[in-house]
C-alpha cells in the first residue's frame, strides 16, 4: 500500500516551500511573479516561445542533480514537487558582485531594453554550468527558445563566449549548494504518492509507475501531464480547465532508454533532450530535425511519450517513426499492449486508448543497412516554430536499382499522421529514378486532401510534398545537397 501525503514540495532558490493548496492550473511564473514577488522572469508570449520567463529546474536523475532551462510561463507548480527552482534573483557572483553571466552581459552590451534579459542570462547559465566553454552553434542552440525584441542577439553571444573569462562553475554557489540540495531533494522524494485539492480542483502526484497506472485506472477522467508543453497552452491560451491532473514528469521509470542491436525503446517521459544523444548515434537522419523541435527550454520539458499520446496530426515524432515501423506499448493496469504505432491514430482527436489506459513506450526499429531515410520539416520559422507539414521517407533498392520497399509519412497533411500508401505502391516495383518519382508524386491526391489554415494553404501542402519525395531522391543520389548550395 502506499502512503499518501498532502503537501507539494520543492526549493525555491534557496528556501524550501511547502504548499497544500495548489490548483493544477496554476503556472510557476504567475506564482513566481504574484505570490512571491520575483518579478525578473517576465511574461511575453505565454506560449514557452519567447524565453523570457526562463528559469532553470534540478532534479535528481540517479546520484546527480540536473538543471534544465525551462519556460515558466507553462510548468504548472503542482508538477515541481521533489526539485530545485532557481529563479534570476538567485544569481550572484563574490563579494556582492554580478554573476559572471550578468557582468559579461553588461560588458559586451547584451542588453537594450532589457526585458528579455533575464531570460537570456538564465539559458546562459544553463549553459555554461554544463559546457563553460561552448562553442557558437552550442550557443545558438541553447539560445533558440529566448527571443530579443531588439535584435541584439550579436552581442550576446559575445557575452555568451566570454562567461568563463570572469569565473568558472565550480566557483559558483549553485555548484556548491550541489550537495545540500541533493540531500534536500532527497529528503524529499521519499516514496510517498502526493494527493491534495478536491473534485476539479484534486491532483495527484504518484509514487512509482505502478502507482501512476493504479491511479489512471481508478480515475480515468483525470488529465495526465508530463512536460506541459501542450497543456500549458491550454490554460495560458484557451482558458480551459484540466483538472484533475496526474502529474508524471518526475517519474524515473519513464525516462528510460533501452537500446540492443536492433531497435530503441525510449520510454513515455524522456525528454527530447534526454533523447537526443540516442538519436545522433542510432538515427543520425533525425539529428537536424530532433534540433528543430521548438527552444531549448521545451525540448527541456517535451516528452516523446506526450507528442505520441496526445495525437496531434502536426506532431513531428509520429512520421519518423512511422516510416521506420515503430511499434507502441499500451499500458492500463497491470495489462499491457502493443501495436503499431501507425494503427494508433484513428482519426482527428481519437486515439486507439482504452480509458484509464496511457503510453508506456515507443519502440523504434533500427534501419537496416542499405536503406535510404530521410525526414523534412517545412515550417514558416527554420527553428522553433510548429510544423506545416513533415515528411519521412524511407525506401531499399536493390543492386539491380528497383524499389524494393517504400514506406511514406506524413504529418500536417491529414487528420492524423498517416502514410502516403498509394505513393509507396507507385514506387515499389520500379525502378528508382527520377522518371518513376515523376509519376508517383500525382499520387499524393489519392493519399491525401490536406487543408488550408494558417501554416499553409492545401494546395501548397499537396506541392510541398512531392516536391519533398523529389528531393528524397536526390539526396539519395548525392545531389540534393549540391543542389541546395548551387541555390543559395
Amino acid at each position: 500500500m502506499v502512503e499518501v501525503t498532502n503537501a507539494i514540495r520543492f526549493l525555491l532558490n534557496g528556501e524550501e516551500i511547502t504548499l497544500v493548496d495548489v490548483a493544477p492550473d496554476l503556472t510557476l511564473l504567475d506564482w513566481l511573479r504574484l505570490e512571491r514577488r520575483l518579478r525578473g522572469s517576465k511574461e511575453g508570449c505565454a506560449e514557452g516561445d519567447c524565453g523570457a520567463c526562463t528559469v532553470l529546474v534540478g532534479r535528481l536523475m540517479g546520484d546527480e542533480i540536473i538543471y534544465d532551462s525551462v519556460t515558466a510561463c507553462i510548468r504548472f507548480v503542482a508538477s515541481l514537487h521533489g526539485t530545485h527552482v532557481v529563479t534570476i534573483e538567485h544569481l550572484r557572483g563574490e563579494n556582492g558582485n554580478l554573476h559572471p553571466v550578468q557582468q559579461a552581459m553588461v560588458d559586451h552590451h547584451g542588453s537594450q531594453c532589457g526585458f528579455c534579459t533575464p531570460g537570456f542570462v538564465m539559458s546562459l547559465y544553463g549553459l555554461w554550468m554544463r559546457d563553460p566553454n561552448p562553442s557558437r552553434p552550442a550557443i545558438e542552440k541553447a539560445l533558440q527558445g529566448n527571443l530579443c525584441r531588439c535584435t541584439g542577439y550579436a552581442p550576446i553571444i559575445r557575452a555568451a563566449q566570454a562567461i568563463s573569462t570572469y569565473g568558472m562553475p565550480q566557483g559558483d554557489p549553485l555548484w556548491a549548494e550541489r550537495i545540500a540540495v541533493k540531500d534536500k531533494i532527497g529528503a524529499i522524494v521519499d516514496g510517498r504518492r502526493v494527493e491534495i485539492g478536491s473534485g476539479e480542483n484534486k491532483i495527484f502526484i504518484p509514487a512509482n509507475l505502478d502507482d501512476f497506472a493504479a491511479l489512471y485506472e481508478e480515475h480515468p477522467e483525470a488529465r495526465v501531464v508530463a512536460g506541459s508543453t501542450d497543456v500549458g497552452l491550454w490554460v495560458t491560451k484557451f482558458m480551459r480547465p484540466i483538472g484533475p491532473v496526474i502529474f508524471i514528469g518526475h517519474l524515473q521509470e519513464l525516462k528510460r532508454i533501452a537500446e540492443n542491436a536492433s531497435e530503441v525503446r525510449f520510454y513515455a517521459g524522456v525528454s527530447y533532450s534526454e533523447a537526443l544523444p540516442v538519436i545522433t548515434s542510432s538515427f543520425p537522419q533525425l539529428g537536424e530535425l530532433w534540433n528543430r523541435f521548438a527552444g531549448e527550454q521545451v525540448r527541456n520539458m517535451g516528452t516523446i511519450g506526450g507528442n505520441i499520446a496526445n495525437g496531434s496530426p502536426i506532431g513531428d515524432t509520429p512520421p519518423p517513426f512511422i516510416a521506420l515501423g515503430a511499434r507502441l506499448s499500451l499500458r492500463r493496469g497491470e495489462h499491457r499492449r502493443e501495436i503499431k504505432l501507425e494503427d494508433y491514430f484513428l482519426a482527428y482527436g481519437k486515439q486507439d486508448r482504452q480509458p484509464g489506459e496511457f503510453v508506456e513506450s515507443v519502440t523504434v526499429p533500427l534501419l537496416p543497412a542499405g536503406e535510404h531515410f530521410a525526414t523534412y520539416k517545412i515550417s514558416k520559422r527554420r527553428e522553433e516554430d510548429i510544423s506545416a507539414l513533415c515528411g519521412a521517407f524511407r525506401v531499399f533498392v536493390s543492386d539491380g536499382g528497383r524499389v524494393g520497399m517504400a514506406r511514406i509519412a506524413f504529418g500536417g497533411m491529414a487528420a492524423t499522421p498517416k502514410r502516403a500508401k498509394a505513393v509507396e505502391a507507385a514506387l515499389v516495383g520500379k525502378p528508382w529514378t527520377i522518371e518513376t518519382i515523376e509519376a508517383a508524386v500525382s499520387a499524393f491526391g489519392e493519399d491525401y486532401q490536406p487543408i488550408s489554415d494558417m501554416r499553409a494553404s492545401a494546395d501548397y501542402r499537396l506541392l510541398a510534398a512531392q516536391n519533398l519525395l523529389k528531393r528524397f531522391f536526390l539526396d539519395t543520389q548525392g545531389r540534393g545537397e549540391r543542389l541546395r548550395r548551387e541555390v543559395a
